[in-house]
């Protein structure tokens, strides 16, 4: 049976996965076709051709999908600043960025596999980790060492990055087919993004994630 769909300025798009109802979803004029927009410390998967949308300063968005099926989403994350994370995730199990760095991708790769993903069909992509906030000046190159080792661990191998810099990016990711398209905001006519992964980073380094998630 086909997707339940609604219309928006007279476009269909198709109905979210379940769970994701609350995230930003529209019609892309210029792509023509339906996009989900996700905020830091938010993530999206979607089962059909549509596209993913966010905008990275330090924070990291990793892209994963089922190359298979076709299935695959996008995160939107940060580590808390308590501390400096220093790669050694895997022997740190208790720190406040280590649990938090896990909730972010291990919640996207478990809605991955609840809609049939299979983890040795994954295709992995990286993005973000820019030195755009000046008052934490470590958190880009602490997201991206994280994540990096976060993926070794896991054995998931990326077939392509963009991260680090100085730079903000937009990033657009297409599920379906894995291409992504990247581009760095070199002239940014506002504080738009900084002020937002400020508001963000208060907001984790104030409560960090203490939950677990269990990989199945």
């Amino acid at each position: 049976m086909a997707p339940a769909q609604f219309d928006t300025d007279d476009h269909h798009i198709p109905k979210a996965t379940p769970g994701f109802e609350g995230i930003n979803r529209y019609w892309d004029k210029k792509m023509q076709m339906p996009a989900a927009k996700i905020m830091p410390g938010e993530f999206y998967v979607s089962a059909h051709g549509e596209m993913i949308v966010t905008v990275l300063g330090s924070c990291i968005s990793t892209c994963i999908r089922d190359r298979k099926l076709g299935i695959g989403g996008m995160n939107h994350f940060m580590l808390p600043m308590q501390g400096k994370y220093s790669g050694s995730w895997g022997n740190d199990v208790d720190s406040s960025a280590t649990r938090y760095g896990n909730w972010a991708m291990e919640y996207l790769i478990n809605a991955i596999l609840n809609l049939g993903g299979n983890k040795k069909n994954f295709e992995v992509k990286v993005f973000g980790g820019g030195k755009v906030l000046a008052n934490a000046t470590d958190v880009g190159s602490n997201n991206i060492e994280f994540v990096t080792e976060y993926l070794r661990s896991e054995m998931l191998i990326t077939v392509a990055s963009d991260v680090g810099g100085i730079y903000p990016r937009k990033v657009l990711y297409f599920p379906d087919t894995g291409k992504v398209k990247v581009r760095r905001l070199i002239h940014v006519t506002n504080e738009t993004i900084i002020d937002r992964e400020n508001v963000y980073r208060k907001t984790i380094d104030a409560t960090p994630n203490e939950g677990s998630i269990e990989l199945f």
